[in-house]
């Protein structure tokens, strides 16, 4: 496989656009398939609402849904002298740097965070909250273990209790910073996909915010198949590029999950793969990025530097090549499923060697979100962007969907 030398420069200012406040949603809509839908394809925009999705999707195509959990992140804690200090998770340290580990320990866990009002908290100084679960009384506290790293120790007394249900007993719902409220009661359901199940993400995959039970059903009914994979959506979605050169971008890294029997579907799959969310999108080119390494034996680790897959010119291998490599591995390690983590930065000028539709919201100006449905949509972000403003459409994570096909 030959290598390519450099990368084209890509501008950030050629990604800006204004988004007017009132267009951001600041709440969803009361039914989640209510919100509307463009469709792009074959350069054409056409209008829908979301529970026509089914109908717009070619019969025998399989959706590969991002199946994370958001876990109240945000824990506030207070200070004897009334000063609150708010404590943000980020990725757990220890006793493993795996989410769906360490959401399950029962004694300690020490996360790296963001603080609020860090100046406050003093050295040594450990912090005590209440909290219930099971209609008994405990205490959770917090130990500042490296104020440079914001790293942090939870600890909590009783026997058995998982972290994610002390979390989910004393977190708040981790609302998205723009849109500037505090979270609600309907927000704990609503900032969730209704096929959520692996705790771990602090932000929502908000394309399939949009999905109901009434939804898959109807995929169902139209021959179209489904799988699950993981990625814990970091705050780092949320980190806009500050650089005019976006390849000097520090792209933040998440972890991802999948299964060999997701493996093995996709590798047996003959029509069209669509992603739902960019989070399904960057795991999917992913795994065809480990297939890679694996079929140039540089390493068996589950890593994917941003730029990695702009290191090749030709001699890649297929799609199925590449699945049937990490299945191949998968099989001989005797592994039912396997973690890896992805910084994967795709911008103009990737090709995309697994998915062939993309379900997503409307993503913030100058992100590396608006990138990404730049490169898929061949620079026509614009066109779809322009229309949906001059149409009425909500943006944003509570916002309207697109559904998007590869040129």
């Amino acid at each position: 496989m030959q290598k390519l030398s450099s990368i084209e420069e890509i501008r950030l200012s050629d990604y800006e656009y204004t988004l007017p406040e009132e267009r951001i949603a600041k709440f969803p809509l009361e039914k989640r398939d209510e919100s509307k839908l463009i469709q792009f394809k074959n350069n054409q925009i056409s209008h829908h609402r979301f529970f026509e999705l089914p109908d717009l999707i070619p019969s025998g195509s399989m959706m590969v849904f991002n199946n994370t959990k958001v876990i109240p992140a945000r824990l506030i804690f207070q200070r004897e002298s009334g000063a609150k200090i708010e404590i943000f998770l980020l990725k757990p340290i220890s006793p493993s740097s795996v989410i769906n580990e360490v959401m399950l320990n029962t004694t300690s866990v020490v996360w790296e965070t963001m603080i609020g009002n860090l100046k406050k908290w003093k050295e040594g100084e450990i912090l005590q909250g209440t909290l219930f679960f099971q209609e008994q009384e405990y205490i959770l506290s917090a130990k500042l273990t490296d104020r440079e790293r914001k790293t942090v120790e939870f600890k909590w007394p009783g026997e058995k209790i998982p972290f994610v249900s002390i979390v989910e007993a004393s977190g708040e719902v981790p609302l998205p910073p723009y849109l500037n409220r505090k979270a609600t009661a309907e927000d704990k359901p609503r900032y969730q996909t209704v096929y959520s199940k692996k705790e771990g993400a602090v932000a929502a995959p908000t394309a399939g915010l949009h999905f109901t039970d009434e939804t898959f059903k109807n995929l169902k009914e139209n021959k179209i198949k489904h799988v699950f994979l993981t990625l814990h959506v970091s705050a780092g979605t949320f980190q806009p590029i500050k650089n005019e050169n976006v390849m000097d971008h520090d792209m933040h890294s998440e972890q991802v999950v999948i299964d060999l029997e997701t493996i093995q579907q996709l590798t047996e799959q003959e029509g069209k793969i669509i992603a739902v969310g960019t989070t399904s999108m960057r795991t999917l080119e992913s795994v065809y990025w480990f297939g890679v390494k694996l079929l140039s034996s540089e390493d068996t680790q589950f890593l994917i530097p941003k730029l990695y897959p702009y290191g090749f010119k030709e001699g890649l291998p297929s799609k199925k090549e590449s699945l049937n490599a990490v299945k191949k591995f998968m099989v001989e390690s005797q592994l039912h499923e396997i973690t890896g983590s992805t910084e994967i930065f795709i911008m103009p000028g990737y090709d995309f060697r697994v998915c062939d539709g993309l379900v997503t919201n409307f993503h913030q100006p100058s992100s590396t979100l608006i990138l990404l449905v730049s490169a898929f949509t061949k620079g026509e972000w614009r066109k779809i962007y322009n229309e949906a403003l001059q149409n009425g459409y909500r943006f944003l994570s509570y916002g309207d969907s697109n559904l998007l096909w590869k040129p």
